[in-house]
């Protein structure tokens, strides 16, 4: 299975030793992922100036936005991931593998606005994309809607083993189970890295999936040919998002 891989909560303040150290594995492999970046980043989560101050990072961008174009520039790809990335509901929406949300649970108005504001960041740095990433994986029809009307046609998100069309937005989906991805021989998916939290070990496990997989360009899956899909198989995927957000659920449960 074809392997692309999306780097989330992308933000002035996240913790650059660990997006540099990252982004050194990805260049040596020759990978350029999906980024999700954070158009007006509110979340404290996801501030760690302190810890840069700190860990050694040997290089932090002056012009956040200007790098990004940069990165754009050179083949990797830009998603919106969310407006502020603060979760103000208690909704998992239609994708529930987890039960809050910055979107999911809002009128379709509100939706909206939250949308084109954050588009309206993106524009004003010259950054320009159709894909969106939501913060938490949390989504509902409204947001669909919204997404629909003001222009942006992707969604990095779902269960399944190719591209598929869904409500007129076409769906790039994550892996249920990455283990399990990375045995099967046919199809592609999405390994979702968190810049913030990547650990040494998680480093030694991406450096041994890139040297054994056929992990890819986030352009290259950009480019595959989409399927349809019906209620069937949205249905099952509500329910294995619910069966993930479970067992998650349980595991944490057993490791305190």
């Amino acid at each position: 299975m074809k392997i692309a891989v999306r780097m989330d909560d992308i933000a002035p303040g996240m913790d650059w030793k660990k997006f540099n150290d990252f982004k050194e594995l990805l260049d040596e492999y020759g990978i350029k992922p999906l980024i999700g970046v954070v158009p007006d980043n509110q979340d404290d989560n996801l501030e760690r100036r302190e810890e840069n101050r700190g860990n050694g990072a040997d290089w932090i961008p002056k012009d956040f936005w200007g790098y990004i174009r940069q990165l754009q520039e050179q083949g990797w790809v830009v998603a919106m991931h969310g407006y502020q990335h603060i979760y103000t509901q208690k909704k998992g929406g239609i994708f529930p593998l987890n039960l809050f949300s910055e979107f999911a649970g809002l009128p379709l108005e509100k939706q909206l606005s939250m949308l084109e504001k954050g588009r309206a960041v993106l524009d004003s740095y010259g950054i320009k994309t159709d894909i969106f990433m939501a913060p938490a994986h949390s989504y509902d029809r409204n947001t669909l809607k919204a997404l629909g009307q003001i222009g942006f046609c992707r969604i990095t998100d779902g269960f399944g083993n190719k591209p598929y069309v869904w409500k007129q937005i076409c769906f790039y989906p994550i892996s249920f189970r990455l283990e399990s991805s990375l045995k099967k021989k046919d199809g592609a998916t999405t390994m979702v890295v968190h810049a913030n939290t990547i650990s040494q070990r998680d480093m030694e496990k991406y450096r041994k999936i890139f040297e054994e997989n056929e992990v890819i360009s986030y352009g290259d899956y950009l480019r595959m040919e989409a399927e349809k899909r019906g209620w069937t198989a949205h249905c099952m995927e509500y329910l294995l998002a619910v069966g993930k957000r479970i067992l998650v659920s349980l595991r944490r449960g057993k490791g305190r």
